[in-house]
């Protein structure tokens, strides 16, 4: 009979690997949640709402009044989400990053 400590190292282990291994995760079999029976079929994954909407004030001149920019980022690290929105704004077009005006958690 396997104790408790036994079952949670075989858990971790199955986890960590499903973690490094997404590839050979997503070859098993699920069982359909609620959630997934829910969804349409025409529904992509990319939906569901998960990272941070980072709005940030830009401008494409130095003496030019702050615009808003918006990017949505999958990051759930508000310092990552900064940054990749800081690239996309430049990217974009606008060279010039005024400041951060809000992170919000999706």
């Amino acid at each position: 009979m396997k104790t408790e400590l036994q079952e949670f190292e075989e858990s971790m282990r199955r986890q960590i690997s499903a973690f490094q291994n997404p590839k050979e995760e997503s070859k098993r079999p699920t069982r359909p949640t609620p959630d997934r029976e829910a969804r349409s079929p025409g529904q992509s994954a990319s939906s569901y709402k998960t990272g941070h909407l980072v709005r940030l004030a830009v401008r494409t001149r130095a003496l030019e009044q702050d615009s808003v920019f918006e990017h949505h980022s999958s990051s759930i690290s508000k310092l990552e989400a900064q940054l990749e929105a800081e690239k996309a704004a430049k990217k974009a077009g606008y060279p010039i990053i005024g400041h951060l005006i809000e992170i919000q958690r999706l």
